[in-house]
């Protein structure tokens, strides 16, 4: 006998890192930057005309998307903004990813790709990482129904060099290739110069990461025209109006003032390269990072009692119980300080 649960769509959720409050605690596990975001997006909230709030907001969210497109030297068209990545990504799944062939993205990777998958019934396969967690160009060079690399990787923090994202574009014109930048600001190379010799690339980035406004929900990709119409056309079927009043506000003040973004980066890369050096010397391995975090396993400590004990100290890191690492630990750039008692207590737990 059937019941109504025989027609409801079942997947296993995206898990996200924890989400503490409590006081004087060291956060350091879901990679969001340790800085306030640009002044000028604090002072766009402050001086929000609340009337505003009554009304719907542009659907179109031109202000934003001229605001980007201008930054990167490109024309609106070629821009579309979503609630955070996550959001522009799931929409490019289900717009792009439309083949009875497998879409294609690495095992060791953003958790929520499959999810995503799943959810709309997309087959997928994952070519396994080498062992020094490198995407294996040729693992991409074949037949398949799209495909997506973060570059930066998540979790370990690996970038693959452009010359060889290109390859792998230029190998699949008939399939688009998405490319998950959300961490390419803070020391890799970014496929954006790229879009013009591509029209199968889409590039996707955040105002999460490296801007400070993991809170505001920012999100966008940048294609050509045509990738971003039809991106559009499933947007507009499934939600107008994405982005808030509050986000376009904030998210133009915070392109405008480049040095202040400038600036924050290279005190999160100088205090990135600071703690590798200091984590190497603690006996911690981990394979060179270009992302706001590290990656790193104790040969002689479990990934899971370090990350048991941070906890009671309330200093969180990441720790995923998956198959090849779960001896891992992923561990999110702070302030210099924050660092320091980090690793502080590392140096005294480990004696």
């Amino acid at each position: 006998m059937q019941t109504w649960e025989d027609y409801v769509r079942k997947v296993v959720p995206y898990t996200p890192g924890e989400q503490p409050n409590r006081p004087n605690m060291i956060k350091l596990n879901t990679n969001e930057n340790p800085y306030p975001p640009a002044p000028g997006a604090a002072r766009a909230l402050r001086e929000l005309d609340l009337d505003s709030l009554r009304r719907y907001p542009d659907p179109a969210a031109g202000v934003l998307v001229e605001a980007i497109g201008e930054y990167y030297g490109l024309p609106k068209q070629q821009v579309f903004v979503g609630v955070g990545s996550d959001d522009v990504l799931a929409m490019s799944f289900l717009t792009f990813f439309n083949s009875k062939k497998p879409v294609l993205f690495p095992d060791i990777t953003y958790s929520f790709y499959d999810v995503w998958a799943d959810l709309y019934r997309i087959p997928y396969e994952c070519p396994p990482l080498d062992e020094n967690f490198q995407i294996l160009t040729e693992d991409y060079l074949r037949d398949c129904g799209g495909i997506v690399i973060p570059n930066p990787n998540a979790p370990t923090g690996v970038e693959k060099p452009l010359e060889e994202l290109e390859r792998i574009i230029a190998g699949n014109p008939e399939v688009i290739v998405i490319i998950d930048e959300a961490y390419i600001d803070f020391g890799g190379t970014s496929a954006v110069s790229l879009l013009p010799k591509y029209e199968n690339l889409l590039v996707v980035q955040t105002f999460s990461k490296s801007r400070s406004l993991a809170g505001m929900r920012i999100g966008y990709a940048m294609g050509n025209e045509k990738l971003i119409r039809y991106l559009n056309d499933v947007k507009y079927s499934f939600n107008s109006y994405t982005m808030d009043v509050t986000a376009l506000a904030a998210g133009v003040e915070a392109l405008k003032d480049d040095t202040y973004f400038r600036e924050t980066l290279q005190k999160i890369i100088n205090t990135r390269e600071r703690t590798k050096r200091e984590l190497h010397r603690l006996g911690f391995v981990f394979a060179d990072s270009k992302s706001n975090f590290i990656f790193a396993s104790h040969p002689k400590c479990p990934a899971k009692e370090i990350f048991e004990a941070l906890k009671k100290e309330d200093i969180y890191v990441r720790y995923f119980q998956k198959p090849r690492i779960d001896n891992y630990l992923r561990i999110s750039i702070g302030t210099d300080q924050e660092m320091d008692v980090l690793l502080g207590f590392l140096e005294d737990y480990l004696k």
